[in-house]
């Protein structure tokens, strides 16, 4: 196994986005250690608070996402951040060249039942002479990521990283601090029989989900021919984990249940940074219309639909879209 830097350096990764990588991984490490603490150091239940998503914060949500501002800002690699947390952008060092988004504790609400959450980030270069204030600068098609990756808090934590050369996936050794390589480019099968959905909203799908899931679900006597197996986590970065360790579709596509928010899934900090781990490892990530990395972002906290996965099965998914 090999520690983190000497892999990036392998790879030709510039010096200076390994190092903010290794900033984001410090916050990362004391978040998994709270997270860990549990009930012993009070942090779990929930704030009296809405974030600007008007989602009830978690006290691990504050935490969190103050962690990762206060490292990444005092760190000098970031011009900017955008979090799920903040209702806007928060500059940085005006004259550094990268600029981070990230949900800061994907999942959060597993906290209280000591379920799988994560951090997920996304990380995007900017010229020298934009300014540090603009959010326009985050207005980027997820193609135009240098890096993405997210920290999973689980019986053991665990980093899946790509530099846009193939998805690596390291394990936290809590002996000496440090994140070690423990897959080296991880391949999503093309095939699969399992699937992850929120089965709750099925009233609320369009009618091209309604059959894809129906059909899934009518197994081997159905017009699919074979049995599929639903598993959910309730945490993107959980189902996502294991799409990348084993394959399978994860997609929490557009409802009707709430009018003014059709999707679920934030552009920037999410649907972006996921649909790059998952293309390189050889798998599709769409909304059912088109490649997620393709859209231009209208604003940082835009929501969009998500279908992602093994390849074969996201194929067959949006042939129903079609």
């Amino acid at each position: 196994m090999r520690r983190l830097p000497p892999v990036l350096l392998e790879d030709g990764c510039p010096r200076d986005l390994i190092s903010l990588i290794r900033t984001i991984l410090a916050a990362c490490k004391e978040i998994s250690f709270r997270v860990s603490q549990g009930a012993l150091s009070g942090v779990l239940g929930s704030t009296l608070d809405e974030n600007i998503q008007g989602e009830t914060q978690k006290k691990l949500d504050v935490l969190s996402n103050q962690l990762l501002k206060d490292i990444l800002l005092e760190s000098g690699y970031v011009k900017a951040i955008a979090s799920e947390e903040e209702e806007g952008t928060v500059a940085g060092n005006p004259e550094a060249d990268y600029i981070v988004a990230f949900d800061p504790l994907d999942g959060s609400s597993n906290t209280d039942i000591n379920s799988l959450v994560g951090t997920i980030f996304s990380v995007m270069r900017v010229p020298k002479e934009a300014d540090a204030s603009d959010p326009a600068i985050f207005l980027q098609k997820g193609e135009q990521q240098v890096a993405a990756g997210y920290v999973l808090y689980g019986p053991s934590t665990m980093l899946a990283l790509t530099t846009g050369k193939g998805t690596r996936l390291f394990t936290l050794d809590r002996t000496h601090g440090s994140f070690l390589l423990t897959q080296d480019f991880a391949s999503v099968p093309a095939q699969t029989q399992e699937f992850a959905i929120n089965a709750s909203n099925q009233r609320h799908w369009q009618a091209p989900m309604q059959q894809y899931i129906a059909d899934l679900l009518a197994g081997k006597s159905g017009p699919r021919g074979k049995n599929f197996n639903m598993r959910w986590i309730a945490a993107m970065v959980g189902d996502v984990h294991r799409v990348l360790c084993r394959g399978g579709l994860f997609t929490y596509p557009a409802d009707t249940k709430n009018p003014d928010k059709p999707y679920k899934l934030r552009l920037l900090y999410e649907a972006n940074p996921m649909a790059m781990l998952i293309e390189q490892a050889g798998g599709l990530a769409s909304t059912g219309e088109q490649r997620i990395m393709e859209i231009e972002p209208q604003q940082i906290h835009q929501r969009v639909a998500v279908i992602l996965g093994s390849k074969d099965e996201v194929e067959t998914c949006l042939s129903y879209h079609q």
